[in-house]
This record gives structure tokens, sequence and C-alpha cells, in this order.
């Protein structure tokens, strides 16, 4: 693939959008690849951390490729929608936990790429936002929605209709990122969290993200069921009766993600 990386180290799977040149816009190709990239990844065991960044150091992502977009029919342009929301949700329906590194500019699709994943780490200099209304749309690959539910109505509705950029200390503020971290220092505070993700069960911190995930939007005797299936799913596993001998044996457990 050319335009998206896939490189696995360890249990952790890093996901690079690879058209520099570009700003890492996406075209149909990107779209494409990064799909297959996901299903892969999807369907992996041993990949328990999922890591999303840009190539370069000027942008995650600026969004859709306005000079590909520019030399489409409306019916393509419509492929293009439908391609993008499609494989966004592909990323926010990984069973694994999912973080967007924001290296740089994140603008439209960019945005909503980060805001499918579970957790959004920026460095310092990092500007985003959902600007489609400057460019006379609307977000259309989960922004109108993500966004509200991630940090309430009226901020949503405040930063989508200004088309309004943000630096990253205020998308902190907002509840946009979850970290702000300097570029220098950005590989040690992900290793970090990465390390505190992957010292858990991974088919508990699997079934923790489908029980919040699918309870966010039911009525809570609807969400505690979806609790406690998902709790049921662990009580077979391997890695519980082992987190109880090393509990016992005042040692670190050692998960196998059985």
């Amino acid at each position: 693939m050319e335009t998206v990386r896939l490189e696995q180290k360890g249990h952790i799977a890093n996901v690079t959008l690879n058209r520099p040149d570009a700003m890492n816009a996406f075209n149909y190709e990107m779209l494409a690849e990064l799909g297959q990239v996901i299903e892969s990844i999807r369907i992996n065991p041993d990949v328990r951390v999922v890591v999303f960044t840009g190539a370069g150091d000027r942008a995650f992502s600026v969004g859709a490729d306005l000079k590909e977009r520019k030399t489409l029919t409306e019916v393509r342009v419509k492929r293009n929608i439908y391609k993008i929301g499609e494989v966004f949700t592909m990323i926010e329906n990984l069973p694994q936990p999912t973080i967007a590194v924001l290296n740089g500019y994140a603008f439209g699709g960019g945005m909503e790429l980060a805001l499918a994943c579970d957790f959004r780490f920026a460095v310092d200099s990092a500007v985003m936002g959902l600007t489609e209304t400057g460019l006379a749309i609307i977000p259309g690959a989960g922004g109108t929605q993500r966004l509200p539910r991630l940090i309430g109505e009226a901020k949503a509705l405040e930063l989508i209709l200004t088309a309004r950029r943000l630096d990253a200390q205020t998308a902190l503020e907002y509840g946009v990122v979850t970290r702000v971290v300097s570029a220098l220092n950005m590989q040690e505070k992900l290793d970090e969290f990465t390390a505190s993700l992957l010292a858990n069960g991974p088919i508990a911190l699997q079934q923790a993200k489908f029980a919040i995930k699918n309870g966010m939007n039911v009525d809570l005797q609807t969400g505690l069921a979806i609790e406690r299936k998902a709790y049921e799913i662990t009580i077979p596993t391997e890695d519980r009766i082992e987190a109880l001998h090393a509990f016992a044996e005042k040692r670190k457990p050692s998960f196998k993600g059985k």
C-alpha cells in the first residue's frame, strides 16, 4: 500500500496516513486502502492497541483532497462521502482501544477520523477543526454526530457553525482532545499511555469499550444489561484466572488474550 502504512510493534498497530505532500488529504485510493488496513487490524488477535497518525510534521490530515474533489462528478463525490463515512465507522467499531496522534493540522475529515477514535493526543502546535461550513458544505463523515456526543450540543454547534479553528490548548479546554503534549515528548507520553492499556487484560479492555460505546445511547437498564453480557464474556477466560493467580502470588499477571 502506498497511501497508508501499517506497522505492528508488539501488540500495537501503528497506522500512518501517508500522503505528506498533500498534507495527508483523503483521496479515494487512501480511503480504500485505509478500509483494508482497518479490516486486517479488526481480525488480528495480536493487536491490542491501535495508533493513528499522519506522515510528516505538518499535518495529521487536512480532510478531503479538494484537488481530487474538483475533478469528480456528483455521483463520485457521493461515492467518496459514503466511503469515508463507512471507513470511519469501521475505526469507531474496532474492538481495540484507538488513539489519534494529531501531529499537525487536523481539519474536516482529518478531525472526523480523530473523533472516531477513543483518545486524541495533540502536539502543542496542532490546529484543528470541523471547517466544512466555510466551504458551503457540512461535516459528512460523522462530525455532526460524534462531536456533540463528545463535548455537548451547544459547544459543537458553536464550533461547526463558525468553522472555528482551535489551537491544541483550546481544544483541550473544550474537551475535544485528551492530552496536549510537546512534539519532543509525544512518543514518551504515548508509550506511557499505551503501556497503561497493555498492562490490563485485552479481552477485558475490548468488552469494557463495547459496554461503554453501546450503552451510551440507550436507557440505563438496557445499558446495564449490555454491561452484564460483556462481563459474562470475561468470566471463562484464561486471563481472568491468571489475574487471580497473580494477585495471590503478588506478581504482575501475564495476559494472553485468551
